[in-house]
This record gives structure tokens, C-alpha cells and sequence, in this order.
């Protein structure tokens, strides 16, 4: 048996949120899981990148035509570039790159 009267109320904010502050909250949940998924479709952070240690004998191509296999390799060596702040294509050994997802 469920019980009745007059000292049971329905659950009930003692503070009422008005129109206009749900309006704001809806927003901002819409603008951070858009920017969430942006980050997501766009590859991740910089921080997630990977590191390679540059190995006697590798070039930039090398490297590109390695690890991005199914790729453009001239795109991905201008990527790798940008990546490093490099302004040409010369590495030397012992040096970490890193590289883009």
C-alpha cells in the first residue's frame, strides 16, 4: 500500500531554475560535446602524438613512407615538417621527432 495525505509531496527543487538558465546550460553542454568530437575528428591532441628517435641512415621520407604506409608520403614528410618546426628536410641522427596521428 502506498501512503497518502497531506504530508506527502512530490519531489520538488525548493529553487526553480528559470527558462532562461536552462537555455545557458543546454548550450554549453552543446558547444563542449561539440568541441569534444571536433578534437576527436580531428585526431587528438598534440599530446597524443607519436615520438620517433631518428636512426642512422632515415630520412623524413623514410619515416613518412613507414608509418603512414596507406598515405601520401609528400604530404605526410610537409606534416612532419610542420610538426617539428623543421625548414627543410634534413635530420640528423639521435634526433626525436614527433609524429602526427
Amino acid at each position: 500500500m502506498y501512503a497518502t495525505g497531506y504530508g506527502i509531496r512530490p519531489m520538488r527543487s525548493a529553487r526553480r531554475i528559470r527558462p532562461a538558465g536552462r537555455l545557458v546550460a543546454v548550450l554549453l553542454l552543446a558547444v563542449s560535446v561539440s568541441l569534444g568530437l571536433a578534437v576527436v575528428a580531428h585526431g587528438g591532441t598534440a599530446a597524443q602524438d607519436a615520438t620517433v628517435v631518428v636512426q642512422p641512415g632515415d630520412t623524413l621520407w623514410s619515416i613518412a613512407a613507414q608509418r603512414y604506409p596507406s598515405d601520401d608520403v609528400r604530404a605526410r614528410v610537409g606534416d612532419i615538417e610542420r610538426a617539428n618546426g623543421l625548414q627543410s628536410p634534413v635530420i640528423g641522427a639521435g634526433e626525436i621527432l614527433r609524429l602526427p596521428s
